[in-house]
């Protein structure tokens, strides 16, 4: 189980040094949230740690003498090298998703406590996936391009027989923190939602609001599956040749995850026949070749991995970050923390 005592603290504002790449600290810390940041640790707001040397002895001694580290995209990796100039550092405040690509098994074993935003990062995912959903039962991008191409009035009787979405069966793959905002968001519409989720019991799934069901049957029956699992080795190509082959005709395929979950050759081979919808906001690889069909195929919505938070949904994850290191400051648990066993389930 996470651990969600307070971590130690030796100071009211704590000596903070901000690790993440350059051009993310410009576009991360707006004025207001500098002095939000300043008011509750005393920190440099002007410089960013990209790497952990001894290079540069200003940062060097930064690090020496920080009890926190605000990081972000570009964090430099916490090996046990790296904590060795780190001698006071008691807690890593991550004002973005994932931990997995800076913080190691050392950090565990020096037991520094650990924070992320990625609960503010799920809100613009989860928009996206809705969004997404709504869009694919109605064909908006469908009709979007007849109207175009026909510049008149275009025959809609085809999407008043077969499209909509009243009672459309929508099957969400991962219980994740994107996985259950997005069956919160779906809550008011009238859609039956399947989920599947290996760590969720069936009467938790229903109390969330969904049916439990296994894999399979989930691609069976859905009209709409959206996929909100970790990247995992067991998680690789889940949706593979076979299992795309179990998505009904017309079924829209959304993937706001990760692309090593879908086989993006067998899903380009169904997407090329137009027997399946998709909306992949990521791929495999994370920008297909020049000469990916994906880029073209008018049954595809192709997007760059903007789902997550992007301009100024940043200063969201920052929010939440100067939120948790005032919760530190006072001697407060982390009301975000991340534990070593929750990084063996999310992305």
């Amino acid at each position: 189980m996470t651990v969600t005592s307070a971590p130690a603290r030796t100071s009211p504002r704590p000596r903070t040094a901000l690790a993440m790449g350059t051009d993310i600290h410009r576009a991360l810390l707006a004025d207001d949230l500098l002095d939000r940041l300043r008011e509750v640790a005393r920190v440099d707001t002007t410089t960013t740690i990209t790497t952990i040397t001894d290079a540069d002895p200003a940062a060097a001694l930064r690090l020496a003498h920080a009890e926190v580290l605000f990081t972000h995209w570009g964090a430099p990796p916490l090996t046990e090298e790296a904590l060795h100039r780190m001698p006071r550092l008691r807690a890593v405040v991550h004002a973005a998703g994932s931990v997995k690509h800076h913080v190691t098994e050392a950090v565990w074993d020096r037991g520094i406590a650990v924070s992320s935003a990625a609960a503010a990062n799920a809100v613009p995912v989860a928009e996206f996936t809705l969004a997404a959903v709504l869009f694919a039962g109605k064909r908006v991008l469908d009709i979007a391009r007849d109207y175009a191409r026909a510049r008149t009035a275009p025959g809609l009787l085809p999407y008043y027989s077969g499209h909509g979405n009243y009672r459309r069966t929508i099957g969400v793959v991962g219980a994740s923190r994107v996985g259950r905002r997005v069956i919160e968001l779906l809550r008011p519409f009238d859609l039956h939602v399947l989920l599947y989720d290996p760590y969720v019991d069936p009467v938790e799934a229903r109390a969330l609001g969904a049916e439990p069901t296994d894999l399979d049957e989930l691609a069976a029956r859905s009209d709409v599956v959206t996929i909100h699992a970790p990247q995992l080795p067991e998680t690789r190509h889940m949706f593979d040749a076979r299992r795309l082959a179990l998505l009904k005709d017309g079924a829209t395929l959304v993937n706001t995850a990760r692309g090593s979950l879908v086989d993006t050759a067998a899903l380009t081979e169904h997407l090329l026949t137009g027997r399946l919808h998709a909306v992949l906001d990521v791929t495999d690889p994370d920008v297909p070749p020049a000469e990916s069909p994906l880029y073209t195929l008018p049954n595809v919505l192709l997007t760059p991995h903007i789902a997550g938070s992007l301009g100024n949904e940043l200063g969201r994850m920052t929010d939440w970050a100067v939120d948790e290191l005032d919760r530190y400051a006072r001697g407060l648990p982390f009301a975000h923390p991340v534990g070593p066993e929750e990084l063996t389930r999310s992305a």
